[in-house]
């Protein structure tokens, strides 16, 4: 689980992260596990070296992105990850906005979430405010299994 965020990463000492502490506890509660969490810059490079380790560790299933899927100009995750996807999930951006759009209105159309497969991993890009990782999560992590045992051809 990787939280972006580059004002958090540049931080010394003990950071906060109530996104990706909300997100290891929802994730944990669905049965999951979390084998690792890293803070980092909103950087492209770094975010694809992450994301390589991440695929190629063997006890990983699933990478979970927090933050950077906004229009900033520093909101780079979508970019660093969307090349590494074999199959994009656009379904789960589409019905991330379609309840967003709900609970912040028009608002929900900046978010540039989505997920993907990647070396038979799920790759999900969610924006980092906790009501957004509570959404994403709550709407999908029911689905995980079952997109993990297609993407494995099983």
């Amino acid at each position: 689980m990787v939280t972006v965020s580059t004002s958090r990463a540049r931080q010394s000492g003990k950071v906060s992260d109530e996104s990706g502490d909300l997100a290891q506890a929802l994730i944990e509660k669905h049965g999951g596990r979390v084998s690792g969490r890293a803070l980092i810059p909103d950087d492209l490079d770094f975010l694809r070296r992450t994301l390589r380790r991440s695929l190629a560790d063997k006890l990983v299933d699933v990478v979970v992105f927090t933050g950077g899927t906004g229009v900033s100009t520093t909101d780079v995750t979508i970019e660093a990850v969307r090349p590494f996807f074999e199959k994009e999930i656009e379904g789960f951006g589409e019905i991330f906005r379609s309840i967003s759009y709900k609970k912040v209105g028009s608002a929900a159309a900046l978010s540039r979430a989505t997920a993907g497969i990647a070396k038979k991993k799920v790759v999900l890009c969610i924006p980092g405010s906790p009501d957004a990782v509570r959404t994403a999560l709550e709407m999908f992590l029911g689905e995980i299994p079952h997109v993990f045992s297609l993407a494995n051809g099983r």
